[in-house]
């Protein structure tokens, strides 16, 4: 099975070396063409190709930009896409960095706007789990405390083929249903960025709210940038669990809730 990855980013480097480990055979292309990701694939393993090329051949494909680039994709990617391809939204609306997407903010689900800039279906997954977590994370199936990943789309046989690759790469999968279910894996809700086994993530995503999302998700957005960017990743996962009811009784939990907020204390001072 061929995968494309559009993106370079931080959440595309992760699946391009999970995805190369796992034996898969992986593409990518940025929009700064091949010759700028010499470095990307000693790292990864991966293919650079120049966006033009990068759907040629392909099973799946993934998309892993920023959600205002999306409709910038030249139009010869999906051209050269085939008809069976599977195409992955792994990407986030985050107004800060994305701008005001209208039909979005009235309402619409992400995956759904996107699907429409494409004109075909696609499936969510792998963005609702902190990049650095999906590159190191993964682990064997039926070890204790396994991540689990939800996998949402219209088309079951798509969402199946996505299912396996996230077991292949070291997660859980779990069928979340629908597109239009996809909602409840954004930004802002309870199965986001919280490390969530396959027994917890079924309630989180029950819990979702789509109008308290809003809110914690710029909240996020504004106590991230509170932070250094090296700020480990581990402790936001910690905070995030104990925020959605998971962890209460870890001494470890309010240790690192209690050194989040002594760091956004000191940005403040």
């Amino acid at each position: 099975m061929q995968i494309a990855i559009i993106g370079a980013g931080h959440v595309g480097s992760a699946l391009a070396g999970t995805l190369t480990k796992a034996g898969y055979r992986v593409a990518v292309a940025n929009s700064r063409g091949k010759e700028s990701l010499s470095d990307f694939t000693r790292r990864t393993g991966a293919l650079a190709c120049d966006m033009a090329g990068i759907a040629m051949g392909a099973d799946i494909l993934i998309i892993a930009i920023p959600l205002c680039h999306v409709p910038n994709l030249p139009a010869s990617v999906l051209a050269h896409l085939a008809a069976h391809a599977v195409v992955v939204d792994a990407n986030n609306y985050y107004p800060a960095r994305d701008g005001r997407i209208a039909a979005i903010d009235a309402g619409q689900v992400e995956s759904d706007w996107v699907a429409n800039q494409f004109g075909r279906p696609v499936i969510k997954a792998f963005n609702n789990i902190i990049a650095d977590h999906l590159a190191h994370r993964g682990g064997s199936a039926g070890i204790a405390g396994r991540i689990a990943l939800p996998v949402s789309g219209d088309d079951p046989e798509s969402r199946r083929t996505i299912m396996t690759i996230v077991d292949a790469i070291g997660f859980t999968p779990f069928d979340a249903g629908t597109i239009a279910e996809s909602w409840r894996q954004q930004p802002g809700q309870p199965a986001y960025c919280t490390d969530p086994t396959i027994d917890e993530l079924r309630d989180l995503l029950h819990r979702a709210d789509r109008q308290a999302a809003i809110r914690n998700r710029d909240k996020s957005v504004r106590l991230m940038a509170k932070l250094p960017s090296d700020y480990p990743s581990d402790q936001l996962v910690r905070v995030a669990r104990l925020f959605v009811g998971l962890d209460k009784w870890k001494p470890a939990t309010w240790a690192a809730l209690l050194r989040l907020g002594i760091t956004v204390l000191r940005h403040r001072s």
